[in-house]
């Protein structure tokens, strides 16, 4: 089972916007929201609410590629997410997310007994490739008691 597929069975919302997980490795993540009226804004584009949970999922998958192995140990929780939305989005949006920390440097700190943070970054881009929102979700990985 991919990264995408183990997203879009245990995340509900992955599945209710019918996300489309384009790529997944350890470093970088790219999650489509197809164009669907019934999560337009007043603009005729996707909501804002949306376009956030995209982001969150794409920065999630990367998270999980990242750190699957380590799941036995310890459980990744974002911590906190700041959004901003630049341009008007319209039609499909898709977002990148990139690891922010090296996975050998998080995993370390998990190995000396700490709960380690880490930033993931995302862009959310057009099809015309224009950035209509950047986002930045801290995620740490908390070891099981």
């Amino acid at each position: 089972m991919t990264v995408g597929e183990l997203l879009a069975a245990t995340v509900p919302m992955a599945g209710t916007l019918k996300l489309e997980f384009l790529e997944t490795t350890a470093e970088r993540a790219v999650v489509r929201l197809p164009d669907q009226p019934e999560y337009h804004n007043h603009l005729g584009g996707p909501h804002a609410g949306a376009m956030f949970t995209l982001a969150e999922t794409a920065s999630g998958a990367v998270v999980m590629a990242a750190f699957g192995d380590q799941m036995n140990r310890a459980v990744p929780l974002a911590v906190k997410a700041e959004i901003g939305y630049k341009k008007l989005a319209m039609g499909e949006v898709t977002a990148t997310a990139t690891l922010g920390r090296p996975i050998a440097e998080v995993v370390a700190e998990l190995d000396a007994g700490r709960r380690p943070e880490f930033p993931v970054r995302i862009a959310i881009q057009r099809a015309d490739d224009a950035v209509t929102g950047e986002m930045t979700v801290v995620w740490t990985l908390r070891p099981h008691s």
